[in-house]
């Protein structure tokens, strides 16, 4: 099959031809029909992430057609399946209880093991996909990817945003554009902030109420004044100390705070401790979202509850996820890619 492979840290890929993928036991094999470019494949095609290793092939925001279903897989060839990035077990105390994107055996494909940055993937654990909705296409689906559902976990689970409250979101790429337009749904009031005018322009055109280039002015008082106060929740979308700590001193008091940004590199930073203990903050951590609320996300999509058509901005080849990486090491521009030639 055709993959695009990292052979050395921050060069392009290397579009190669390598063996298919051997079909799990309990699980199948996927022809991929998209999948998306992510800032998480970012940390790894810089080496910022232990998993990632040159040899390696990203992509865990897929979708796809069964063309080889393992002994025990639940799903047959023809199926037609997304999958969450988090590859729960379905056996341990943590899947037992509902939480299984904290499954401490969980696969997360392109991170230690292939992923679909190629013509097919082989996903183990297959009870964690769901069937793909007749109505969606294969680019929304990949493009919904860990960045949707991330949002929707946090925004549903950890903050458990309430119409009328402020909701800030610091970054708006895939996971923060994904915030602003599900908290909208919720009957949020959103505040964005990022540091491209393009970029603000276009979450506010989707619906935000208010919008911070934090190039230009302190975004923790601009919210403050915003908000009359605080919001009540912020999203933090980056994963670097500038947002995270913007994410907790624009909070009013009793706010929540959630970190959803991969942190970079070993993930210290310095976090304003006093901002939290003096309003009494929650701050609260994130990482995908548990499989079996897949399907409620897909339903509340394929209805039209919330349209997150404008995720996608770009479809790409396979070569051209190289350039969609290289990309993030500066501003980028608004919405996300996906990959949808997996020829060339």
């Amino acid at each position: 099959m055709k993959a695009a492979v990292i052979r050395e840290f921050n060069e392009d890929l290397s579009i190669e031809t390598v063996p298919d993928p051997v079909c799990p036991e309990n699980g199948v094999v996927l022809e991929v029909a998209a999948c998306g470019v992510c800032r998480s494949d970012f940390h790894g095609w810089t080496g910022e992430h232990p998993r990632v290793t040159p040899g390696a092939i990203l992509g865990h925001e897929y979708c796809g057609t069964v063309v080889e279903a393992g002994s025990k897989a639940r799903y047959t060839v023809g199926d037609r399946l997304i999958a969450p990035f988090i590859l729960a077990c379905g056996a341990c105390p943590a899947c037992d209880t509902g939480v299984s994107n904290t499954c401490e055996n969980a696969i997360v494909p392109g991170f230690g093991t292939p992923g679909a940055y190629a013509e097919y993937v082989a996903v183990p654990f297959d009870h964690n996909l769901v069937h793909l909705p007749q109505t969606m296409s294969p680019s929304l689906a990949a493009g919904l990817g860990c960045r949707v559902t991330t949002a929707w976990h946090a925004l549903t689970d950890r903050a458990n945003v309430r119409a009328g409250e402020w909701v800030a979101v610091h970054g708006t790429g895939g996971i923060g554009l994904s915030a602003m337009l599900l908290a909208k749904m919720l009957g949020a009031q959103v505040v964005v902030v990022d540091v491209v005018d393009e970029k603000l322009d276009h979450a506010k055109a989707l619906g935000a109420d208010a919008a911070v280039n934090a190039a230009r002015e302190n975004a923790a008082e601009a919210i403050r004044e915003i908000t009359k106060g605080g919001a009540q929740v912020s999203i933090e979308a980056l994963g670097i100390a500038q947002t995270a700590n913007a994410s907790v001193e624009c909070l009013a008091t009793l706010g929540r705070h959630v970190h959803v940004g991969m942190p970079a590199g070993d993930g210290m930073m310095e976090i304003n401790m006093r901002a939290i203990y003096s309003k009494q903050l929650a701050f609260y951590g994130t990482r995908g979202m548990p499989a079996w609320k897949y399907p409620s996300l897909l339903d509340m999509i394929e209805r039209g509850a919330v349209d997150l058509s404008p995720m996608v901005a770009r479809e790409v080849t396979l070569s051209g996820a190289s350039a969609e990486l290289r990309a993030m090491t500066g501003p980028t521009a608004p919405g996300t890619a996906v990959i949808t030639d997996f020829t060339q």
